[in-house]
C-alpha cells in the first residue's frame, strides 16, 4: 500500500481556491514553460482575472490548461474536481458518486459524471515478466439479491449473464486486467501475447484455455483446483485472486453493482491504484500525474 501521506489538512492548504488548482494544472501541463505558438517561443504567460486562461507576456495569445482535459467546459469548480480525485485516491475501495453528492453539494448525476471522467484517467498499458499469475473471474450479482423481474431473465446458473474478467499480476509487481467477451483460448491468448513477455514463467489453474501456454515460448505451472490444491511450493495463483477479491469487494461494498457498459472503466480504477500502491510519491499526486498524457491521447484523436 502507498505509504506517502497526503492529508486533508494539506490538501486544504495546497488548493484553497479555484486559482490554485489552475495553476497546478498549469505546471503540470507545461513543465518547462508554455510554449506560445505565436512567438514560437516559451514565454511567461499571466493569469486573466476570472478566467480560465492565461495570456503570453508579448502577443497576448491565451492558454487554457483545462482544455481538452476532463475539465474541459465543465461548470463545476476545479476545487471540487481536485477534491474528487483526492477522495478517489485515498481509498483502496473505491467511493460512491452518492458520497461525493453529499460532501460536494451537487448533483448526483454530476457526482456520477466526474468520477466517470475522473477513471478515464487511469487507463495503463503495463507490459509483465518474470513469475506472472493468470486467472479469470465473473462479474455480477448474485440471483437471490436481484429484483424478482432481473432473476427471471436469468438464463442459467453459476458463470451465467455475468461479464468475464481476464487478468495478469507480475508478483511483487502490476497488474492488468480486462473485460473479455468470454474465456476461450481464442480470446486470452492474444491478449497473453500483448502483455506478457516470452519466457515468463506463468502460473495458473487448469482451465484448458491455458493448455497452449508452452507451445507459444512460456513456461507454464498448473495448480489444480479441481483436486482442491492450491499451493504447491511456489506454484499458486494467490496473487491474482487477492486483486479480484479486492475488486470485488469495493464493487459490491461501495459501488453495489456496475454495468457491463462500465465495466472496465471501474477494474482500471482498481488496477491503477494496485499498480502504484508502492509509489514514493502521495496516490493523489500520481492521479494529477495522469492528467497531461490524458490530455494527449484526447490530441490526438
Amino acid at each position: 500500500m502507498n505509504t506517502a501521506k497526503f492529508t486533508i489538512k494539506e490538501f486544504n492548504k495546497q488548493f484553497k481556491d479555484d486559482n490554485a488548482c489552475l495553476d497546478t494544472l498549469l505546471k503540470l501541463r507545461y513543465p518547462q514553460g508554455v510554449f506560445c505558438v505565436k512567438c514560437q517561443k516559451v514565454t511567461t504567460h499571466y493569469r486573466i482575472a476570472n478566467r480560465k486562461v492565461y495570456s503570453c507576456e508579448f502577443c497576448g495569445t491565451h492558454v487554457s490548461p483545462t482544455a481538452n482535459s476532463i475539465f474541459h467546459k465543465s461548470d463545476t469548480s476545479l476545487r471540487s474536481w481536485f477534491y474528487a480525485m483526492y477522495l478517489m485516491s485515498s481509498t483502496r475501495c473505491g467511493i460512491s458518486a452518492k458520497q461525493l453528492q453529499r460532501e460536494l453539494g451537487v448533483t448526483y448525476k454530476t457526482a456520477w459524471r466526474m468520477f466517470k471522467q475522473i477513471r478515464t484517467l487511469l487507463g495503463e498499458t503495463n507490459y509483465l515478466k518474470g513469475e506472472v499469475e493468470l486467472d479469470e473471474t465473473y462479474m455480477g450479482g448474485k440471483a437471490i439479491n436481484m429484483h424478482a423481474a432481473k432473476r427471471a431473465t436469468l438464463t442459467g446458473r453459476g458463470t451465467a449473464d455475468k461479464v468475464p474478467v481476464f487478468g495478469a499480476v507480475e508478483r511483487k509487481g502490476k497488474v492488468i486486467a480486462m473485460k473479455v467477451p468470454n474465456t476461450d483460448r481464442i480470446t486470452l491468448m492474444p491478449h497473453i501475447k500483448n502483455n506478457v513477455a516470452q519466457s515468463t514463467t506463468i502460473y495458473t489453474d487448469e482451465m484448458s484455455a491455458y493448455d497452449t501456454l508452452k507451445q507459444n515460448g512460456y513456461a507454464h505451472e498448473i495448480i489444480n483446483h479441481s483436486e482442491h490444491v492450491y499451493v504447491r511450493a511456489n506454484v499458486h495463483t494467490n496473487t491474482i485472486e487477492g486483486f479480484w477479491s479486492l475488486v470485488k469487494r469495493g464493487i459490491d461494498g461501495v459501488y453495489h453493482s456496475v454495468s457491463p457498459q462500465y465495466l472496465q472503466s471501474y477494474v482500471n480504477e482498481y488496477s491503477f491504484r494496485y499498480n502504484h500502491r508502492k509509489d514514493e510519491k502521495p496516490m493523489f499526486q500520481t492521479f494529477l500525474n495522469q492528467i497531461p498524457s490524458h490530455v494527449q491521447r484526447a490530441e490526438q484523436l
